[in-house]
């Protein structure tokens, strides 16, 4: 690799690790923090998800797209019971959860090699590259980290504090 692809490499690395692990990772945990059991698990309709519910399925996304795919470590993913889950982890367990899979991103994220993030993976009937892998995982995950906060919100009616 040479001087140029190697700062970009690592631009690009040093990005998603901010805005994914650093950033939203301790937003998630704060906001799980702040609730209680039943608040985890609440939905106000059959449509609507549950904090936990959303946690469950970073969790899957994430060990799905970037543990298995980029790092190579073999996961089966049954992506409806994440979103069928009442109450099956507690709020401990989501935040130990959350805790050691951003250990194991950081890891896994820092270590992409040049080819990891050109070739292309076959993910859910796409072809994506290592690229299009990080960043669709960083904005997945931003995304479900503005929902989890907007239900802390309403349900605690107080601010996060995240800045």
């Amino acid at each position: 690799m040479n001087n140029i692809e190697n700062q970009l490499r690592n631009a690009l690395i040093d990005n998603i690790v901010r805005y994914l692990i650093d950033e939203n990772f301790p937003r998630v945990i704060k906001c799980i923090e702040m609730l209680n059991e039943e608040e985890i698990w609440y939905r106000p309709n059959s449509q609507s998800n549950s904090v936990g519910n959303l946690v469950l399925h970073l969790n899957g996304n994430l060990n799905q797209w970037i543990l298995d795919y980029i790092g190579g470590k073999p996961f089966v993913r049954n992506r409806q019971l994440e979103f069928d889950a009442d109450k099956t982890h507690s709020k401990e367990e989501l935040i130990l959860m959350m805790t050691n899979l951003s250990e194991e991103l950081r890891s896994c994220i820092q270590s992409v090699t040049r080819d990891k993030l050109l070739g292309t993976l076959p993910i859910q009937n796409h072809q994506e590259t290592g690229i299009s892998v990080l960043i669709h995982i960083t904005e997945h995950f931003s995304f479900h980290t503005g929902q989890i906060a907007f239900i802390t919100k309403w349900l605690k009616e107080q601010q996060t504090n995240f800045y």
